[in-house]
C-alpha cells in the first residue's frame, strides 16, 4: 500500500510538472537563421519570448533598498513570484558598468555584481532567459545626483566612449572579462549560460559621425566578445541612429534592439484621451535593410509612459509581432518595496501589487508574443482591436485574452469563457462571467485537477496622488490595503458549497460558501468541489512554485487620503454628480457634502459606490447660477475631517479657520464652453518642445498669451537623418476635464472661437481640429493675423483631416500621422481634444519661414 502510495505521489508530482510547466528551457544557443529569425540550435524552433526590465541589483532600487532595510535579494525573490505569476519567460538590463568596472575596464567583483548574478540565479530557478547589455553608458544616480563610481563611463561619458581610443579599449576589455565572469550561483559563465538568448553590445549608443568609424567601432565590441568564446548572437541598439543600419550590420550585429514609447515621455501627469491610434503600427521604414542583412529584431524597451490604464499594451505586442519581433521587454517593473512613491522612473509605473490592471495586460502580452505568428497582419485601427483570442477596449479601459483554456481580463468584462469546460487558467480584474470581486487588486485562478483550483488574491491598490510627477520619498502616490471583500466563483468544474482552505505561510482565515459566495482576504487557497478529496499538499509542484507560494506587502495605509477633481463648469438646470476616493486605517462613518449655491444650501450624505469609492447627486433645485461651493466632511468615530483644507473639524465650527471650498462655475447653457485657456492650461499641453515657447501676461487681469514661435516646421532629427521631411509642427490639448459638465450643451454650439493673434508681424495660417473619441480628426484652416481678437471657425466647414500622433511616439522614426479605416462622420459630443497645426495650406515658400502664434484662449460658442 505504502509503494502503491508513493507511486501516486510520483505520478502526481510528474503531472504537475507537465500541467503546470511555465516557460521552455532552453535548447542549446540560439542562431540568427539566413531569414533574420533567430531559433533554437536544437529544435530549430522559432524563439519567442516577453517580460521586464528590472533594476534592483544597481544604482537608485539597489542603493534605497539599503537604506530602507530591505535586503535586495529577498526583494528579487518576491518580485520575481510576481514575474512567475504573469507569466514571464523574459528579462532584460542594461547592466550599470559605472558600477562594476574601474577606468581599464576591469570588472570588479562586488555586492552590485554579487546582486546581479543572485537575480539571474533566481531566473534561471523559473525558466526565465535573459538578454543582457553589459553597458549602458550611465551614472549611477538617477533620479538622484550621481555618486563618484570607479567605471570608465564616469570617467569618460557617453560620447567619449564612442569616440576615444582609450575608452574604446577600456569597453572592449569590459566586456571580454564580463562574459568570461563565472556566476557563483550557477558556476556558468555568462558566456555560457544556456538561459542567455543573446548579448545587446550597449545601451543606446547615439552615433554621430561617419558611417566607417560606426562600424568600426561596433566591430571592435563584437570582436572582443566573440574573444571571450561565446556563441550567442550579438543584437546591436540601432534605433537611436538609423542612418547608419548597414554600418551596425558590417560590424558584425546579428541584429537590431528597438523601442517604443508611443505616447512619449515625462508628460508629468496621467495622459487622458483614447490612445489606441499611436500603437496601430510599428512601423519600421528600414525594414528592407535589416532584411538585407538577414537580421533579427527584439524590442528591449517598451511602455505606454504616463498612462494609468491597461488597455495599450496588447494592441503594441500585437504591433510588434506585426512587425516581426521576436521578443520584448517592458521598461520597468517597479520594485514593490519602492512602488509606493515610483521614485525610480516616474514617467512608468508598473507593479503587480500597485498596478494590478496593468501588469495583468502585460501577463497577456505574454500570451500575444507565444501566440501571434510573426508578420501576422490584423488590418489597421480600429478594425485591430480585435486580433485573434484578443481584444483591447479604450472606453472599458480593457484588455482581454480569451482561449480554450486561458481567461484573462484586465478590467470587468461581458465576454464569457471561450469554452468553460477546457478552462485551465484564470486572472483578472474586477468581474467576469466566473468571478465577480468587489476587491480593487487582481486575483489568479489555476485549475490543479478536476473539481480542484489554487485561487490566489492579491490586496487593493489605491493611488492617492499622482504617480507620474516629481516623486520622493515624502510623497506617496499609491497604497496597499488588506481587506475582506466579497467573492463569486461561477464554474461548473467547481459547483456550489465547495471548501476554501489557505494554504500560504500564516494564514489563518478561515470562510465558507453560501451557494458559489464567500468572504475572502489576501493569500493563496485551495478551492474543492464538495465531494472532492484532497489529493494535494501546500508545498506541491505548482509550475516552477509551490502551491503555497504567496507574496504581496503588508497594509501602507498608515493615514487618510481623500483624492477629489471637483468638475470645473456646469450649465444651469443640471445636477451635480460628486465622486470621491477616499481610503484610511478606519472606515468612515459619514461622508458628507457641504456647501451652498447662491442662496440654497445643501448637507448630502455620500453613498459607497465600489471599494473605497462615494458619490452624491446634488439635485437641480440647489443649484443655480453663480458659484457652487462645497466642502467634504469625512466622520470617524467622534472625529471629523474638513477638505479640501484636510483639516480636523468641520467648516460652521466656531474655531475652524480655513475657508477654503471646491468651486464649480454655474453658467447659463448659453456661454461659452471653455476648451483651452492659456493661463490655465499651457502647461498641458502636448506639445514638441522648443526653446523659445512662453507664457505672457496680457494687459486684462488674470489673462495671459500663450506665445508659439516655431522657427522650422521641418527640424533634422539626428537619430533619424533618412527620413522624409514632414513641415508641419502640431499640438494638441485634451478637453474631456474641461467639458464634463457641458457636455449636454456641445451640440448648441456652432463656432470654435480662437481668442488671440499672429506673432512675428505677419498672418500665420493655422489649421483647427476636433479629434473624436476614436482618433479621428475634423477641422479647418483659418488665417489668424497679427491683431489680437477673436477668430472664427465654423464647426459646420469642418472636413476630415489627418491626425497627428500625439504625444509624439519615440523613436522618432514611427508614423507622424494616423493611418485609419474610420468612416464616422463629425459628432461634436464625441471630442476628446482640440487639435492645432500650422502647416496645411502653407506655400512651399513659407515652409522655411518662421512662424508664430499666440493662444489666450479656445471656446465653442
Amino acid at each position: 500500500m505504502m509503494i502503491l502510495k508513493k507511486l501516486m505521489t510520483i505520478l502526481l508530482i510528474c503531472c504537475f510538472g507537465t500541467i503546470f510547466s511555465q516557460g521552455k528551457k532552453p535548447q542549446g544557443n540560439v542562431y540568427v537563421d539566413n531569414k533574420g529569425v533567430m531559433r533554437w540550435e536544437k529544435t530549430k524552433e522559432e524563439v519567442y519570448g516577453f517580460g521586464v526590465n528590472y533594476t534592483v541589483p544597481f544604482a537608485h532600487a539597489y542603493r534605497n533598498a539599503k537604506k530602507m532595510g530591505v535586503d535586495p535579494k529577498q526583494a528579487i525573490d518576491n518580485d520575481v513570484y510576481h514575474f512567475t505569476r504573469l507569466g514571464f519567460d523574459l528579462y532584460r538590463l542594461h547592466v550599470w558598468d559605472t558600477q562594476i568596472s574601474d577606468e581599464e575596464g576591469n570588472l570588479l567583483e562586488n555586492e552590485y555584481l554579487d546582486a546581479f548574478d543572485y537575480l539571474l540565479k533566481k531566473l534561471k530557478e523559473h525558466n526565465i532567459n535573459y538578454v543582457i547589455t553589459p553597458i549602458a553608458f550611465w551614472g549611477d544616480g538617477w533620479p538622484e545626483p550621481d555618486s563618484d563610481t570607479p567605471g570608465f563611463s564616469h570617467k569618460y561619458g557617453k560620447a567619449d566612449c564612442l569616440t576615444n581610443p582609450d575608452a574604446i579599449k577600456a569597453q572592449q576589455n569590459y566586456l571580454f572579462q564580463f562574459l568570461n565572469h563565472i556566476n557563483p550561483y550557477t558556476g556558468v559563465a555568462y558566456k555560457n549560460e544556456p538561459n542567455v538568448i543573446a548579448f545587446e553590445v550597449s545601451n543606446e549608443p547615439h552615433h554621430r559621425g561617419k558611417p566607417e568609424d560606426v562600424t568600426k567601432f561596433v566591430k571592435g565590441m563584437v570582436d572582443a566578445m566573440k574573444k571571450a568564446g561565446t556563441k550567442k548572437p550579438f543584437f546591436y541598439n540601432m534605433s537611436h541612429a538609423v542612418q547608419f543600419m548597414d554600418a551596425y550590420f558590417k560590424g558584425g550585429a546579428d541584429g537590431g534592439t528597438f523601442q517604443w514609447y508611443p505616447t512619449g515621455l515625462g508628460y508629468q501627469r496621467e495622459l487622458s484621451g483614447n490612445l489606441l491610434p499611436n500603437v496601430n503600427d510599428y512601423d519600421m521604414p528600414f525594414d528592407d535593410i535589416i532584411k538585407k542583412h538577414n537580421g533579427a529584431k527584439l524590442v528591449y524597451e517598451f511602455d505606454a509612459a504616463d498612462v494609468g490604464k491597461s488597455y495599450m499594451y496588447p494592441a503594441m505586442a500585437r504591433s510588434f509581432r506585426t512587425a516581426g519581433i521576436q521578443i520584448a521587454t517592458h521598461f520597468a517593473y517597479d520594485p514593490t518595496f519602492l512602488a509606493s512613491y515610483n521614485t525610480e522612473y516616474n514617467t512608468h509605473y508598473m507593479n503587480l501589487n500597485y498596478t494590478p490592471s496593468k501588469a495583468l495586460a502585460l501577463k497577456i502580452c505574454s500570451e500575444v508574443f507565444h501566440n501571434v505568428p510573426m508578420y501576422k497582419e490584423y488590418g489597421t485601427y480600429p478594425d485591430n482591436n480585435s486580433f485573434g483570442n484578443f481584444k483591447v477596449d479604450y472606453k472599458s479601459d480593457l484588455a482581454e485574452y480569451n482561449s480554450d483554456e486561458k481567461f484573462f481580463y484586465t478590467n470587468t468584462t461581458n465576454s464569457i469563457p471561450k469554452d468553460e469546460t477546457k478552462l485551465k487558467e484564470i486572472a483578472g480584474f474586477g468581474n467576469s462571467s466566473v468571478v465577480k470581486y468587489d476587491g480593487v487588486g487582481a486575483y489568479f485562478l489555476d485549475r490543479i485537477s478536476d473539481g480542484i483550483w489554487r485561487l490566489e488574491v492579491q490586496p487593493d491598490a489605491v493611488w492617492v496622488s499622482n504617480p507620474f510627477g516629481r516623486n520622493s520619498f515624502d510623497k506617496t502616490v499609491g497604497v496597499i490595503n488588506w481587506e475582506t471583500h466579497q467573492m463569486t466563483i461561477n464554474l461548473q468544474n467547481l459547483g456550489t458549497d465547495f471548501a476554501i482552505e489557505a494554504i500560504n505561510d500564516d494564514n489563518t482565515f478561515q470562510t465558507k460558501t453560501s451557494g458559489k459566495a464567500f468572504s475572502i482576504r489576501p493569500g493563496t487557497y485551495m478551492l474543492s468541489k464538495a465531494g472532492v478529496k484532497k489529493t494535494w499538499k501546500s508545498n506541491d509542484i505548482f509550475k516552477t512554485n509551490q502551491l503555497k507560494d504567496f507574496y504581496a506587502p503588508k497594509t501602507t495605509v498608515d493615514k487618510s487620503y481623500l483624492k477629489h477633481e471637483p468638475i470645473l463648469e456646469i450649465a444651469e438646470g443640471s445636477s451635480l454628480k460628486i465622486e470621491v476616493q477616499y481610503i484610511s486605517p478606519e472606515t468612515p462613518e459619514t461622508i458628507q457634502v457641504v456647501g451652498y449655491s447662491g442662496n440654497e444650501r445643501f448637507n448630502i450624505e455620500m453613498k459607497k459606490s465600489n471599494a473605497y469609492q462615494y458619490e452624491a447627486v446634488i439635485p437641480t433645485d440647489k443649484i443655480s447660477i453663480g458659484y457652487l461651493n462645497y466642502n467634504i466632511i469625512v466622520k470617524t468615530g467622534e472625529n471629523y475631517r474638513t477638505y479640501p483644507a484636510d483639516r480636523a473639524g468641520r467648516p460652521f465650527e466656531w474655531d475652524f479657520y480655513d475657508s477654503e471650498t471646491y468651486k464649480v462655475a454655474v453658467v447659463p447653457s448659453t456661454n461659452p464652453i471653455l476648451l483651452f485657456d492659456a493661463l490655465e492650461d499651457s502647461d498641458l499641453l502636448v506639445k514638441e518642445w522648443r526653446n523659445n515657447f512662453k507664457l505672457v501676461p496680457t494687459s486684462n487681469p488674470k489673462e495671459a498669451e500663450y506665445q508659439m514661435n516655431i522657427e522650422k516646421l521641418f527640424v533634422v532629427d539626428e537619430e533619424n537623418l533618412n527620413s522624409e521631411p514632414i513641415y508641419d509642427y502640431t499640438f494638441k490639448h485634451f478637453v474631456t476635464d474641461r467639458i464634463e459638465g457641458r457636455r449636454e450643451d456641445l451640440s448648441s454650439k456652432k463656432y470654435i472661437v480662437l481668442k488671440g493673434r499672429a506673432l512675428n508681424d505677419k498672418p500665420c495660417k493655422l489649421q483647427i481640429a476636433i479629434v473624436m473619441d476614436d482618433g479621428s480628426s475634423y477641422g479647418n484652416v483659418i488665417e489668424i493675423g497679427t491683431e489680437t481678437k477673436d477668430y472664427r471657425l465654423s464647426i459646420s466647414d469642418l472636413k476630415p483631416v489627418k491626425t497627428v500622433t500625439l504625444p509624439r511616439p519615440y523613436p522618432s522614426f514611427l508614423p507622424y500621422y494616423l493611418e485609419h479605416n474610420i468612416t464616422d462622420k463629425l459628432d461634436i459630443n464625441r471630442i476628446e481634444s482640440i487639435q492645432f497645426s500650422i502647416g496645411p495650406e502653407v506655400s512651399f515658400e513659407e515652409r522655411q519661414a518662421s512662424h508664430g502664434i499666440g493662444i489666450i484662449s479656445v471656446t465653442l460658442n
